[in-house]
């Protein structure tokens, strides 16, 4: 039976803060939409460098790759459109708590991984304080964020399972990641970019989106390395401690105040991910 070990554990939380630091850095910027079409665009381009070094994945994992690559233009999209409406602190948490117990859901289902007691109390835990985050007070018509917050975390649930199968299947976990990048480019910029005037981005622009999409790429290759060598569901639930650094860093770098009943959705979220490191 697999075990999530000290290893797994340090690489996860490692992959948890660069997903939180690239997701406060669209945020940062006035056009979030353009911003996440930069970080796409460097996403791609640095795994189209890499891909030619590495083995190709099997056969097998291809249908989870195409499925993927639908996933990740809808997962793209939707953060454009969240952080467009709402803060880090509000959206981040929602898009990222709410999917380990969906996750959770579908593995049991899908794969028939079963959790502990602990790892199911540490599972709620973090759900119960994604939700006393979304109850808290927030900026004006910042609400509006929260459809498409919740809408993510239902495809960032359903893309966890489906790549985790699909790295397994893949017979090279690595090659499988990079490869979902390029194919979501398209479709995910069309939509991003809809409306524009298109111009090259400034040098500090494309620093930003190489920057961006490197953290993208490498969180998301950690996650799922962690999961081939350890079970779906607690690999997914620490991950999503993210959310931890994200309203840090949104508290440090863009002032937002997340207030007294955030900050304690903060410690359940702590406190959940504490009992799942038990289970």
């Amino acid at each position: 039976m697999m075990t999530l070990s000290p290893l797994a554990l340090a690489a996860v939380l490692g992959s948890a803060v660069m997903h939180a630091g690239w997701n406060v850095a669209i945020r940062a910027q006035r056009d979030r939409r353009r911003e996440m079409a930069l970080v796409v665009v460097g996403a791609a381009v640095i795994c189209a460098c890499a891909l030619p070094f590495l083995t190709p994945p099997s056969r097998e994992s291809w249908p989870y790759l195409a499925t993927s690559g639908v996933l990740h233009v809808l997962y793209f999209i939707l953060i454009g459109e969240a952080y467009s409406r709402g803060g880090v602190s509000l959206a981040y948490p929602l898009m990222r708590g709410t999917a380990p117990v969906l996750t959770a859901c579908f593995s049991m289902v899908v794969v028939g991984e079963m959790m502990s007691p602990w790892g199911w109390a540490g599972v709620l835990g973090i759900s119960a304080g994604v939700i006393l985050m979304a109850k808290r007070s927030g900026e004006p018509g910042e609400a509006a964020a929260i459809p498409f917050a919740l809408a993510n975390s239902l495809v960032i649930a359903a893309y966890t399972l489906n790549d985790a199968l699909g790295a397994r299947a893949s017979g090279s976990p690595v090659a499988y990641t990079l490869w979902v990048e390029p194919l979501s480019l398209v479709p995910s910029l069309l939509w991003l970019l809809r409306g524009q005037r298109i111009v090259l981005p400034s040098a500090r622009g494309m620093a930003r989106g190489l920057g961006g999409g490197f953290c993208s790429m490498a969180a998301y290759a950690i996650a799922l390395w962690a999961m081939t060598i350890a079970p779906i569901a607690p690999v997914a639930a620490v991950r999503e401690t993210a959310m931890l650094f994200g309203v840090g860093f949104a508290r440090v770098f863009l002032g937002e105040r997340p207030g007294r009943r955030g900050w304690a959705a903060v410690a359940m979220i702590a406190l959940g991910a504490a009992l799942l490191r038990l289970g």
